[in-house]
């Protein structure tokens, strides 16, 4: 890293390059995450901004704030801790015309489609612009990453994300296109054609991302494009396979539905139940990592078959995501699975909160009115909703007693494994029998508050937990995946991955496939940054 590259004191606001697409599910997040990577290697205190954010699954700051999950690991990118001023404002759907609408971490209304449009956007000004001064005033580059298409017409009136951003921010803009899902060329310009000249004057420049192939093949089309347009093409990205950096979207999801598939050399089945409403799935990415594991997701009880371990993940809504599976009948699906060879059933946040026995929404908080529903009813657990939102990063250990199955463990020395993660719940969890169960951990939260949390059967064939992130501890994850395989009679493999490690390394492959493939020498110099020989 050249840490020469920013030495006096900081005057200038900082300075600031915004990332738009021609749609959604384009690459910005991860482009902003490569570009401000290289800054940050260049010796740049670089943050990200967006702002405002739609996505269920979200991150947690250390200071117990919810933000969108891209905010969350581009500050990681650029070895930074995340704050709410990167991500001010965070939509989270709860139904088809509706969601929950989060101000600086912290919920703040749940507002129709119209609602949201008529009543908060003409007021959100000053809450964007508030937040993104203040990382100019801190930083010396922002990036600012726009959201879906600058170019949606019906929205454009009151954009806070897109064009209009750029205009009070005064960013030049790079419009990045996804050549892998094809027309990338009538994207590009058919964007331009949509936008005033005013907003087209700010776009500075062209990345095409997910490229497969000969470049040389392309080029033609990239003269074409620069000819029709006046505007240049800053670098064509590859198509990076397998890049192991956590998705926000659970669109990134589609497709990987499926029954077990024999042949793929893994010796642990574990599927993950896929309702609707999912959130925060990248729980499960560390396991997909191991060698002996695969993680396959499930839309249908017919495609659920025997797993190993059956994971009910987090969700927006659990009344409507538990509706749903009765609605598809996953419980007879499940019950068959656990007494067919299945060897656990388990399940975090809204998950953990399906497995009880009761659910309480005194204040409508789930659904349109107060009531009471029943849970599964493989767990002791009464939950009852809240209208105050806990979050809250956490750590701690293995609570004395834990059951011994669930986690591998075969001495009391696993129980000082130092455990990291997190909560984002609306609700409250106790036990009906605590002589059914054992408690999972002893944790410490904000301000040093102790926590008891997370109940198991004492045979660790049924569990759940809050902790989100619980899979990303290296030593507990193998741990608990080899008792799976004593379960089955294999031996343990002991040795695991670092999370963490592997996610840097990630990271640097991103920014190195961008270095190598963009005018990063034009990119500085379109923010107004001259690096006089360092490219």
């Amino acid at each position: 890293m050249d840490n020469n590259a920013v030495t006096q004191e900081k005057k200038e606001p900082a300075a600031v390059l915004m990332l738009q697409g021609t749609a959604s599910d384009v690459g910005k997040s991860l482009v902003t995450a490569a570009l401000g990577r290289i800054m940050t290697q260049d010796g740049y205190r670089t943050a990200p901004f967006k702002s405002q954010n739609m996505a269920l699954n979200s991150y947690v700051t250390v200071d117990g704030k919810e933000i969108g999950r891209a905010q969350g690991m581009q500050a990681e990118a650029f070895g930074i801790e995340a704050t709410t001023d990167m991500n001010p404002i965070l939509l989270k759907p709860s139904g088809e015309m509706s969601a929950q609408i989060v101000v600086h971490g912290v919920p703040h209304a749940a507002l129709s489609a119209r609602e949201y449009r008529e009543k908060f956007l003409p007021e959100a000004k000053g809450t964007v612009m508030e937040a993104l001064n203040r990382l100019r005033k801190e930083y010396d580059i922002v990036m600012i990453e726009g959201a879906g298409s600058p170019a949606e017409i019906n929205l454009k009136s009151r954009d806070i994300v897109n064009m209009n951003l750029a205009g009070w921010a005064d960013a030049p803009v790079l419009l990045v296109a996804d050549i892998d899902r094809g027309g990338v060329f009538a994207f590009l310009v058919g964007t331009l054609e949509l936008l005033e000249p005013h907003e087209r004057a700010r776009v500075k420049g062209f990345i095409i991302n997910k490229f497969r192939g000969d470049l040389s093949l392309l080029q033609p089309g990239l003269d074409w494009l620069e000819q029709r347009t006046g505007i240049p093409v800053l670098g064509v990205l590859p198509f990076l396979p397998q890049l192991r950096i956590e998705a926000e979207d659970s669109v990134v999801l589609e497709g990987t539905s499926g029954h077990r598939q024999k042949d793929d050399g893994k010796e642990l089945d574990i599927a993950v139940i896929r309702y609707p409403r999912i959130s925060n799935f990248t729980d499960f990415d560390p396991l997909g990592e191991e060698p002996d594991t695969a993680v396959r997701y499930v839309t249908r009880p017919q495609e659920l078959g025997t797993p190993d371990v059956i994971l009910l993940p987090g969700t927006k809504n659990t009344a409507a995501d538990l509706s749903y599976l009765r609605e598809q009948g996953f419980p007879d699906a499940i019950d068959r699975a656990l007494n067919s060879g299945t060897l656990q059933l388990a399940g975090i946040c809204g998950g953990y909160q399906m497995l009880g026995v009761e659910l309480h929404d005194p204040h409508a908080v789930e659904s349109h009115e107060p009531g009471t529903s029943a849970g599964l009813g493989y767990l002791p657990l009464s939950t009852v909703f809240l209208q105050h939102k806990t979050t809250v990063r956490v750590s701690g250990r293995l609570a004395p007693g834990h059951p011994l199955q669930l986690f591998g463990a075969s001495s009391d020395t696993e129980l000082d494994t130092v455990i990291a993660g997190y909560e984002i719940h609306m609700g409250t969890t106790s036990s009906l029998d605590t002589s059914a169960v054992s408690g999972l951990f002893e944790l410490t939260g904000d301000a040093g508050r102790k926590l008891d949390e997370g109940w198991g059967t004492k045979d660790g064939k049924v569990w759940g937990t809050y902790l989100h992130g619980v899979f990303h501890n290296d030593s507990l994850r193998r741990a608990w995946l080899d008792g799976l395989r004593l379960s089955k009679g294999l031996k343990p493999l002991e040795t695991t991955y670092s999370a963490a490690a592997l996610r840097e390394i990630e990271f640097d492959r991103l920014a190195d496939a961008a270095r190598q493939n963009l005018n990063m020498e034009a990119i500085y110099g379109i923010m107004g940054i001259h690096r006089e020989g360092e490219f």
